[in-house]
């Protein structure tokens, strides 16, 4: 039995996608049982219905300030879908500790920097601002502090001269698309035996 996975998304969805994909393989620990978006019409759940994936909108902006409530909606939509695991993939929201506790220990997420370098926004830049030689990306557990989960995995991108924080993005994204799936992966295949 695979792990049923819910992927949390605001945008494009292209690490999203690539879950997706990798989950679909019959050797894969987990399939990607819903999509949630907090924004209608993230470009996301299109490419996810098409891949045959449920999909569920749950815009954050009817419920003003009350981020609790708004999350206890999407909580309900990931265990009516039987959910075990969360994987945020540019979920752009800071989650409650409710949601988050509520989670503990099943909820991943991915970070364009080398954590603990670099939380927060801007990755790129400040990587390249600082004269760092590589950069690259994280996958972590999700605690109640900004992109300070325990991490399961890296992938390192060297800096090349000239990049811009938009070259050395692409780069990151790609690394992302290998690393995030390869990770979530093995996360899942343990939760099986554990």
């Amino acid at each position: 039995m695979k792990t049923r996975v819910a992927v949390l998304i605001s945008g494009a969805g292209s690490n999203m996608a690539a879950l997706i994909d990798a989950g679909q393989g019959a050797d894969s620990g987990y399939e990607v049982a819903l999509v949630v978006s907090n924004v209608e019409g993230a470009g996301g759940l299109a490419i996810a219905a098409a891949k045959g994936v449920e999909t569920v909108a749950v815009p954050h902006k009817p419920f003003g300030k009350d981020r609790e409530a708004h999350e206890r909606v999407v909580d309900e939509a990931l265990r009516a879908a039987g959910v075990e695991v969360i994987a945020l993939a540019g979920y752009m929201r800071v989650l409650t500790p409710w949601l988050v506790g509520g989670w503990r220990g099943r909820m991943l997420n991915i970070h364009p920097s080398l954590l603990p370098l670099y939380p927060g926004l801007d990755t790129h830049a400040r990587a390249i601002a600082a004269g760092d030689a590589e950069a690259g990306c994280t996958v972590h557990l999700v605690t109640e502090g900004v992109d300070e989960g325990p991490i399961l995995g890296q992938a390192r991108v060297p800096i090349v001269d000239g990049d811009t924080p938009a070259s050395l993005a692409e780069r990151v994204k790609t690394a992302e698309h290998r690393l995030y799936p390869q990770i979530l992966g093995a996360f899942c295949r343990g939760l099986e035996r554990g």
